[in-house]
Order: C-alpha cells, then sequence, then structure tokens
C-alpha cells in the first residue's frame, strides 16, 4: 500500500487552472496518483498505510520564498517554524550578494561581521565549508525544509579582489569568473549582487556583465539587488535589463520595489519598462513581499566610500569625528548611495534588533524616538549603534507604497519572496508571515489576485525560474513538497508588535512526502535538503 491518500482536496495546482477536486495518494516522497472527483465517480478509491481527511482544504503546491535570509538560521534553528509553518518548503539562499560561500578563513571573518545583522554573528555555527558544494553538502544532513542557493557576487569579490573601490584586474576578473563557474558547476542555481551593498557595490557594469555571461552558459539566472530603490530605481531596474540582455542572462529581481517619496505611485512605469523587455524576448521574472517597509542593516546605508577595506575600516572611519561627519552629510543632505540616493529620514529607520544586548531599549523605536530620549541628534545615536554594537544592529526601513506593492504582485512575471530576516528582537513580520498574508489579505479580504492565480505566482512560477522539473506543480511524478490550508482562515499572526506570531489556517505541510507541520503543530521531520541545479 501506498504511504499516504489525502482525501477529499481541494487542489489548487500551481499551474494557474481551476482548482478541482480529487484524492491525491503520495508514495516514497512523490505523487503517485490523482484520482479526481474520486468520490462522485463512485470509483475504486485508492488506499494508502494513512488517510488524511483534507474536507475544505486547499491541497497545492508547497510555497518557494525566492528570496529568503536562513544561510545560518537552517542549520542553528532545526525547528525553522518561521518558513516551515507558513507552507514553504523550499527557500532559495545567498542573496543580495552576500553570503558564507565560497570563502577562505579571511574572507568568511568579515563577512561574518558585514552580515551579522541579517543572520547573526553565527558564533553558535560549525563554519566547517569554504566552496559551495561543501556549504550544500551541510545542508544535506538534514533541514527542515529545502534550499537553493545563489552564488553571491559580493563574496566573490570579496575573495578575489578584496574590500577595495577599484576596478578588478585581468587576473583578478578571471579569478571570479572561476568562482562563479565552480559554485554552479556544484549545484548553485545562479548569481546574486547586493549593489548597494561593499563590496558588491564596486561592481562595474563589465564586470556583472562578464560573471551573468558564466551563469547563462550554466543555465542559471542573475538576482540582482540594483543599485537603487530610491532616486534612481527606474534608471537602476532599466541598467539590470540592459546588463544581462547583453549577457544573454536569464534575470530575476530581487525585492521588486519603488520605495520612498520619489517613487510613490510609480509602479506602472517598473511594469511597462518591463513588459517592454518581456515583448522583446526576454527571459525576467522578479519576486516582492506583500508589506510596505523594508528591512536591512542600518550600516547598509553608509555611502559606499565608508565601506572601502571591510568592515574593520567603516568602524574606524566613524569612530574618527571628521571622517563621520562626511558620513553624516553624506546621509542626511546628499543622500548616500547605500540610502539609495535619498537624504535620510531619521523618522522611517526603526531598530529592529541588536547583536549587543546591551543595546535592547533601542529596539522597536525609530532613529529619531531615541535621540530625543537620549536628548542627542539622530546621527549622533545612529553612529553610537553602530559603534557599540559593531555594525550589527538591524532595521526596518517605512519607506514603501501600498498601491505600489499591489501593482506589482499582479505582474504575470511576479513571484513571491520574504526578504525574511530572522535576526533581531522585533524581525519584519514577513519573515514569519508573507505566504499566508499573500493568502489571507491580498486573495481572500481585498481580491487583488485569484486565490489560483496566487498559488502560481509562489510554486509553479519559481520552480520554472529554478527550472526544477519535478517541483512546484501537484502532478503525478512531482515530489510531495505539498501544504493544506484553510482557504477560509489562512491569515499570518506575526505583526510589528509580535513579529514572531505563527500563521493560523495551515495545518499540514509536507516535505518530500513527510509531515513537517502536522495539526498545525512542528514535528521532528528534518526531510529539507540542498536542490541543486539542473545540468543544462
Amino acid at each position: 500500500m501506498e504511504d499516504l491518500v489525502v482525501r477529499d482536496a481541494d487542489v489548487v495546482d500551481g499551474t494557474g487552472a481551476d482548482s478541482y477536486r480529487a484524492d491525491v495518494v503520495i508514495d516514497g516522497g512523490r505523487i503517485v496518483s490523482i484520482v479526481k472527483e474520486a468520490a462522485a465517480a463512485g470509483c475504486q478509491r485508492p488506499r494508502a498505510v494513512r488517510e488524511l481527511d483534507a474536507e475544505g482544504l486547499v491541497l497545492s503546491p508547497g510555497f518557494i520564498d525566492m528570496h529568503a535570509h536562513s544561510d545560518l538560521a537552517l542549520l542553528r534553528d532545526p525547528d525553522h517554524s518561521a518558513k516551515a509553518a507558513q507552507g514553504v518548503t523550499l527557500e532559495v539562499l545567498g542573496q543580495d550578494g552576500l553570503s558564507y560561500a565560497p570563502v577562505d578563513d579571511r574572507t568568511l571573518a568579515a563577512v561574518r561581521q558585514a552580515v551579522a545583522g541579517w543572520n547573526g554573528p553565527g558564533d553558535d555555527v560549525d563554519f566547517d565549508w569554504r566552496s559551495v558544494g561543501e556549504y550544500l553538502d551541510r545542508l544535506d544532513r538534514g533541514i527542515a525544509v529545502n534550499a537553493a542557493y545563489l552564488v553571491p557576487q559580493g563574496t566573490v569579490r570579496a575573495l578575489a579582489v578584496g574590500w577595495e573601490d577599484r576596478p578588478a584586474t585581468p587576473q583578478e576578473t578571471d579569478r571570479m569568473r572561476q568562482l562563479v563557474a565552480e559554485g554552479l558547476e556544484q549545484g548553485a542555481v545562479g548569481l546574486s549582487s547586493g549593489l548597494t551593498y561593499t563590496p558588491g557595490m564596486y561592481a562595474e557594469d563589465a564586470e556583472l556583465t562578464g560573471l551573468c555571461r558564466v551563469v547563462a552558459r550554466y543555465g542559471g539566472y542573475y538576482c540582482p539587488h540594483h543599485r537603487s530603490y530610491g532616486a534612481g530605481a527606474l534608471e537602476a531596474y532599466a541598467e539590470m535589463v540592459e546588463l544581462t540582455r547583453q549577457a544573454d542572462c536569464p534575470l530575476h529581481l530581487a525585492h521588486a520595489t519603488m520605495n520612498f517619496g520619489v517613487n510613490e505611485g510609480r509602479a506602472p512605469e517598473l511594469l511597462a519598462l518591463l513588459d517592454e523587455a518581456l515583448d522583446a524576448g526576454a527571459d525576467i521574472t522578479l519576486d516582492t513581499y506583500p508589506y510596505t517597509p523594508g528591512c536591512t542593516t542600518l550600516a547598509a546605508l553608509l555611502p559606499s566610500w565608508a565601506g572601502e577595506g571591510g568592515p574593520r575600516e567603516v568602524l574606524r572611519r566613524l569612530a574618527h569625528d571628521g571622517t563621520a561627519e562626511r558620513i553624516r552629510h553624506d546621509l542626511e543632505v546628499t543622500g548616500a548611495d547605500g540610502c539609495h540616493g535619498v537624504p535620510v529620514d531619521w523618522d522611517t529607520i526603526e531598530i529592529s534588533g541588536v547583536t549587543n544586548p546591551a543595546l535592547g531599549d533601542f529596539v522597536g523605536r525609530t532613529v529619531r524616538q531615541s535621540a530625543s530620549l537620549r536628548g542627542e541628534t539622530p546621527w549622533a545615536t545612529a553612529r553610537r549603534l553602530l559603534l557599540e554594537d559593531a555594525l550589527g544592529p538591524t532595521i526596518l526601513q517605512h519607506v514603501g507604497h501600498e498601491e505600489n506593492v499591489r501593482a506589482i504582485m499582479r505582474h504575470r512575471v511576479h513571484t513571491g519572496g520574504s526578504d525574511g530576516v530572522l535576526q533581531g528582537a522585533r524581525p519584519h513580520p514577513r519573515a514569519y508571515g508573507t505566504f499566508p498574508h499573500y493568502l489571507g489579505r491580498y486573495v481572500r479580504e481585498l481580491g487583488i489576485l485569484s486565490l489560483e492565480e496566487c498559488v502560481a505566482h509562489l510554486t509553479g512560477r519559481p520552480a520554472a525560474r529554478l527550472r526544477l522539473p519535478d517541483r512546484g506543480l501537484v502532478r503525478e511524478g512531482h515530489r510531495a513538497d505539498l501544504v493544506l490550508f484553510d482557504p477560509r482562515t489562512v491569515a499570518a499572526g506575526s505583526t510589528y508588535d509580535a513579529p514572531r506570531t505563527l500563521p493560523t489556517g495551515i495545518p499540514y505541510v509536507l516535505v518530500d512526502g513527510r509531515f513537517v507541520i502536522e495539526d498545525g503543530r512542528r514535528t521532528d521531520v528534518l526531510a529539507g535538503r540542498a536542490v541543486r541545479r539542473s545540468p543544462v
């Protein structure tokens, strides 16, 4: 007998087609048969060792988080309910050009400090890998959900060039191309960049184009956090479209938002730019989260020149009064490139986490609120936090626009990505709520997307971008990475005040045919593994 039959489910299969009622049979981690309208047809109903009554529940493919920052969380937290409870069965790691492979000892130390605000300092993780392949092997020891990996361009540049703001030499360029090729050969699905983060932002377009040509040769895709989501957003999007056109490389735009006051109501301009490229034959997709605030590190707002040389040099410059004043001027008057060319508004910068517990009182307040309580300028407070927490503070940046969020999520190449930073006392609620928030708020309550369309955005479409031939659809022969949810009650529990609250209305989640969420509770199953790039 088969392992499991899910009876009388309303199947939403991930293609965007209308739902249908069926029994779905699972065995050996795969869907072995789908019997539509079994009860009404009066046929012999499939039997299995276990039968699950899914009356009133939707059965869909597991959700694919196209932009995740769980690179260390998956290793340190076997439970990982932040994602498993949402119905996420696959996360894409290595985002924004900074992660933990490929590295050497020197590069690893700097990267750990640079992204401590995203992932924590990592003192509780045994960094027993250096290459992409070794990191994926580490994931294969057993994790809560599956994970794919993007080669991080900033980390590659740090390894081959360092943290200097200069063009790469021909030898360094060759070394970066070799590192990207090796990462793809070892199973990475593409390349990411963080072009407002050092050292990735120091790369010129010609350098990036060369790396994208390598990615294209291996059948991967390029996923840039591009050079501006603010004053130069449309130009930055156009730059990425043209760059990947020249490289003949598929493009996936990370957290494709239009933020800050200069971009209010301008999502249609972005979508027109993308439609023109798509109609001309470009291969483009994008991801977004269904919230208006962004989330990053406080250090990310600094001007690029302040980051040259790496985290230690940033701290040295912040400690020097004259240099710190230059940084302040760039932030508050000029508009630093790290802050997307827009002068910082300290009322929009909320501290969401710190790595130094002594600074916990700053969490949950904007920089200006904390400055007022201390009787000092906002820059003095921000500088203090950066120095005393060694660049560790994480922030929510309240600069988004709801009309832009809604317009972009309707687009024909849209997918879902949480951009979920799990670090900090008050993380962005998107880390725990993105996927049920799509289903509860934007499908059931607002009707922005139909249920079938939304599920396709979260499953089949991202699986196609990742070139996964047996995931992302409810189809015979596909892997049984599945979620059952109640469309009447599914909702994000996480809020800005209680961001770690788990969702409601998602009683069952399966990874490789095994329950990781059962009756709404996390099991001890670790069925997730590294999902490697399919050969060209």
